[in-house]
């Protein structure tokens, strides 16, 4: 029997949206409210977080298709791969003990979307016009669009907290309290 999935959201939008600044708004806020909360990063290229000369390095210009570093604090792996994982395979194996799990990214994914857009952008929408998303849920941003989906500022992070939780069916072990 295969294990169900945490709620999951993509926040996608174009090259310096704000989607990481958002993201990690939102990360605080879960942390806040007592909830697991795991998070993808899509990266169109090839990147390294392996350190030439350090130990890991080694083993990876050795040949090792997989290389685990591991300290009291924390994990990391670093796997060779043919081609991109799905996300829903990276969230199975890695992330199925969260209470939700935030992509960067992933913007042809069928997980609910979240469309980051700012004004100085000057470009259309990712996921509305031509390009009808049907996984778009809300938009978050400075300008005030006229859309089929709610519109959140892009400083009203609680209220988009809010309305993820809502949407994801989340329930949350310590509740918010009043500022």
């Amino acid at each position: 029997m295969t294990t169900p999935l945490p709620p999951v959201f993509c926040l996608i939008g174009t090259s310096n949206s704000g989607k990481t600044t958002l993201i990690t708004r939102l990360i605080k806020i879960f942390k806040q409210r007592g909830l697991k909360v795991g998070t993808i990063k899509h990266h169109p290229h090839a990147f390294d977080i392996d350190h030439e000369g350090k130990d890991s390095w080694l083993h990876q210009q050795a040949g090792a298709d997989a290389t685990v570093i591991t300290s009291p604090s924390q994990t990391a792996l670093i796997r060779k791969t043919r081609e991109q994982l799905d996300p829903k395979a990276i969230i199975s194996r890695d992330l199925n003990d969260m209470d939700i799990v935030l992509i960067e990214g992933f913007k042809h994914s069928s997980f609910p979307k979240i469309e980051v857009h700012r004004q100085a952008q000057r470009s259309n929408l990712i996921c509305r016009g031509d390009n009808h998303d049907p996984h778009l849920i809300a938009i978050a941003s400075d300008r005030n669009w006229e859309c089929d989906v709610p519109v959140f500022p892009l400083d009203a992070v609680d209220q988009l907290a809010d309305f993820i939780l809502k949407t994801g069916n989340i329930a949350v072990p310590n509740p918010k309290t009043a500022p």
